[in-house]
């Protein structure tokens, strides 16, 4: 089988795992379909008005012809900010440092070469187990609470991780790791990517998704993987730079970032558990500070699910 192929079978998984939302039903005339699928998604049969709304504001997203025009709007100020500062973030953890150079990483603290390349495979499956942890509490315990809590634990692994190495090689970059300092690098460096694997990896792209309304969806959407993909390569390009440069410095570094990222989640951003896309404007008129940016009319039609 080609590797042509392979895109084809990744649409095939994910259609079979990924069913559309009432949203893009809605927009290709599904009407009754979307309904249900709603109906599905929220555990109830009282969706009427949920439905009325996303109804309409599809027919209002059919008559919006700038998207990025309308982004810059005051009332969507919020949506750019994060759409913006999230992604920058997500690779500001210093998430790709680990994932991309691992083996490198690992042997340049004094891991064998087979041991680096073990240590990097099993990052790469605490990874994947720990994103389902996030499918199951993203819902039950809210945004925000696992930002908070994925960026505290992310900032003391990477004091650790930080404050481990400099014990042992000091800033002449000279040393040896003990067996046992070595295994503890690596367990911390799990709970990290654990914690990222919960929290800001998967969060970095679903929170931008859900609150951007339609009409601004596509620039908002845009805007969140160039800013994702651009720091991406530049982390990629000069990290091996950091590292000669600042040593085991480079973990303090990464956690002052994962400290900024977490206070500004803490005093910006409310949590946007089960709120509806059309109802964001009421979220954001609630908050002492956007609400400064959100006219009334922004939030007139919405409805309080209390």
């Amino acid at each position: 089988m080609g590797l042509a192929a392979v895109p084809a079978i990744l649409m095939v998984i994910g259609s079979f795992f990924l069913p559309d939302t009432p949203n893009s039903m809605l927009e290709r005339g599904k009407y009754e379909e979307a309904k249900q699928m709603l109906k599905k998604v929220r555990g109830t049969e009282n969706v009427d008005h949920e439905f009325q709304d996303i109804r309409d504001a599809c027919e209002a997203a059919k008559k919006v012809e700038h998207p990025w025009k309308n982004i810059r709007q005051s009332k969507y100020r919020p949506a750019l900010v994060f759409c913006s500062a999230i992604p920058f973030f997500q690779q500001i953890t210093g998430i790709n440092v680990i994932m991309f150079y691992a083996p490198v990483l690992f042997k340049t603290l004094g891991f064998g070469d087979d041991a680096a390349l073990m240590s990097a495979v099993i990052t790469g499956v605490v990874n994947v187990l720990a994103t389902f942890v996030s499918l199951y509490s993203v819902d039950r315990f809210g945004r925000r609470f696992l930002f908070l809590e994925g960026g505290i634990q992310m900032f003391i692994c990477q004091i650790l991780v930080g404050s481990f190495i400099g014990l042992k090689f000091g800033t002449t970059g000279t040393g040896t790791l003990t067996p046992a300092t070595a295994d503890w690098i690596l367990v911390f460096i799990c709970v990290y990517v654990a914690g990222f694997a919960w929290s800001w990896g998967p969060l970095g792209w679903l929170v931008p998704s859900e609150i951007c309304p339609l009409e601004i969806r596509p620039a908002g959407q845009a805007i969140n993987v160039s800013v994702n993909m651009f720091f991406t390569f530049l982390i990629g390009q000069f990290f091996l730079t950091m590292l000669c440069h600042m040593k085991f410095g480079l973990f303090y570094f990464f956690a002052g970032m994962v400290a900024i990222m977490t206070i500004f989640i803490y005093f910006l951003f409310p949590d946007t558990r089960g709120v509806p896309i059309e109802e964001m404007g009421r979220i954001w008129k609630q908050h002492w500070f956007w609400k400064n940016y959100i006219p009334d009319d922004a939030v007139i039609g919405g409805h309080d699910e209390n």
